[in-house]
């Protein structure tokens, strides 16, 4: 038996709490855009590392920047006048035996390839600037990553924590934000921008989703033009919100810092805030769950970027919520589960130093009764571990 524990929960469940803040950083914030950069340079990199050597080699590349351009935009157009910046930072082995990898040259395409993909607005040879500052790990590191060709072995002390159920308040949030920056709805109003986020704060049954929404400029030809769109995305989010949850009274405010005396108004030539001086830097984002949630347990450990075979900082916290996940879906008689995984350096990841598992039920005899099956799952999950550095790589999980 591993390290385990399984204990009631001391704590009162959320959704029986009176308050609770909530928020998401859409996929096009400065914080959640340099998340997805280096954790697909990440995979970009692991992918060429198989493919040129037959193994993934050491790296990590969770430190990253997007420093913010300047931009004027303006009714039916605009332009950036001074570029934004992507720098990535970080190590990685650039040699392997004889053979040299081109780490340089993958982070800036992986990069590039990003934004293409997740922004519609960007000139990326003319609006965008990319750097690396990417140097080779420390030996020390680099030997605990090659030590073990059975288990890898925890190149951190560090812990991972998830927890299961959602929230109606934390369903929302993401739900909202996901529905805007969906293809459909980009499809239908093209000129809500994807850098959206989303603050839920729920009063016992009353939620507000404060929505900060980045309009582009080429699709608005005047402020009425603009406040008929802001009118029709709150419209949008309200009637998403009457098909999503009933029994709570939500109200949604969409770009409440909107002047219409003095004219100013959130609209922008990409989309993005990143345009024009705000900045972004990994890990300062959503967690793995795609969340950030002061009301409950969190790992501040930027998962995004960080090697998948054996940096707990990324994989403990992916594996904290597929346990919970499981333990909820298993035994609905669960309230809500809480994970925590804690490693040492230097030990096989399949080995946590402590893992601890919280149940929130009504009778602790439940608790007594699921003890020993809860535990033996989460050894199961322990055991087969090595396969989520394939998903990660594959992409089946998401960091942010």
């Amino acid at each position: 038996m591993k390290n385990i524990k399984v204990s009631l929960s001391n704590s009162t469940p959320v959704l029986e709490q009176p308050v609770e803040y909530v928020e998401r950083k859409g996929i096009g914030h400065p914080d959640s855009l340099i998340d997805g950069i280096v954790e697909r340079a990440s995979t970009d990199l692991s992918n060429a590392y198989a493919d040129k050597t037959g193994m993934i080699l050491h790296h990590n590349l969770d430190k990253g920047l997007i420093v913010g351009g300047s931009a004027k935009a303006v009714f039916g157009g605009g332009e950036i006048t001074k570029p934004i910046e992507v720098i990535v930072a970080g190590r990685a082995s650039n040699r392997y035996q004889d053979i040299e990898i081109p780490v340089n040259d993958i982070v800036i395409n992986s990069a590039k390839n990003y934004l293409k993909e997740n922004t519609r607005f960007l000139d990326l040879e003319n609006e965008v600037r990319f750097s690396t500052k990417i140097l080779e790990g420390s030996e020390d590191l680099k030997h605990i990553f090659g030590r073990s060709s059975e288990m890898p072995l925890a190149n951190d002390t560090s812990f991972g924590i998830g927890f299961a159920p959602f929230s109606v308040t934390e369903r929302l949030v993401l739900g909202t934000e996901r529905m805007l920056n969906g293809k459909e709805y980009k499809d239908l109003v093209p000129a809500v921008g994807e850098d959206i986020k989303v603050m839920g704060i729920r009063e016992d049954n009353r939620i507000t989703l404060t929505i900060a929404a980045a309009f582009v400029s080429k699709f608005i030809g005047n402020a009425d033009e603009y406040f008929t769109l802001k009118d029709r995305v709150k419209k949008d989010v309200e009637s998403f919100v009457g098909k999503t949850e009933k029994g709570y009274e939500v109200e949604v405010v969409v770009n409440n810092g909107d002047n219409r005396e003095s004219g100013s108004i959130y609209m922008t030539k990409s989309g993005l805030s990143c345009e024009s001086g705000d900045d972004g830097s990994v890990g300062r984002g959503n967690r793995v769950n795609g969340l950030i949630t002061p009301f409950r347990n969190m790992s501040l450990e930027a998962a995004a970027g960080k090697n998948p075979m054996n940096h707990i900082g990324k994989i403990y916290n992916v594996l904290a919520n597929l346990i919970a996940n499981d333990v909820i879906k298993l035994y609905p008689e669960i309230e809500e589960c809480y994970v925590s995984l804690v490693s040492q350096i230097g030990r096989p990841i399949d080995d946590p130093r402590h893992l601890d598992i919280k149940l929130g039920a009504k009778d602790k005899k439940i608790v007594e009764k699921l003890g020993n099956k809860i535990s033996g799952l989460a050894e199961e999950e322990l055991a087969n571990i090595s396969y989520l550095t394939k998903e990660i790589v594959a992409g089946k999980h998401n960091m942010f």
